[in-house]
């Protein structure tokens, strides 16, 4: 079996944890090492939680940061995308980017309302016919 690639995004405000926890945790057990957890790299909110489980249970971890920032260790795209002049288009680049890689695009959302950069990925992936989830 391939790997179920999901992409895990939200705002940068997501502050509650265990409720990704709790989910990564169950793709685990569904999915066991054939599970990739993808996300965007943000240092807040859903993006640092999803990076922050999938390491913490040795889930295989890929991240699409834009490439106004520094490649780190979990950077998927090659070294020369990064350490750009920052543009706001990088950032839909990269929904582009996360949207195309996963199978399956969870978003993690206040209930007062979806923030833009999660409402263009949550785009990208129904464009590309992507199975979305959307978790409040």
């Amino acid at each position: 079996m391939d790997d179920m690639k999901i992409a895990v995004v939200g705002s940068r405000t997501y502050e509650n944890a265990r409720k990704i926890k709790e989910f990564i945790y169950e793709l685990k057990q569904r999915f066991g090492g054939d599970l990739t957890i993808i996300s965007g790299g943000a240092r807040t909110g859903a993006d640092r939680y999803a990076r922050k489980f999938a390491l913490e249970m040795e889930i295989k971890y890929e991240e699409y940061n834009p490439a106004h920032t520094p490649p780190n260790l979990y950077s998927v795209m090659h070294r020369a995308y990064y350490s750009k002049t920052y543009h706001v288009s990088q950032f839909h680049h990269r929904n582009r980017l996360i949207a195309t890689a996963c199978d399956m695009l969870v978003a993690f959302t206040h209930s007062d309302g979806v923030s833009n950069g999660t409402v263009s990925v949550i785009n990208f992936a129904k464009k590309f016919d992507k199975k979305v989830l959307i978790i409040t």
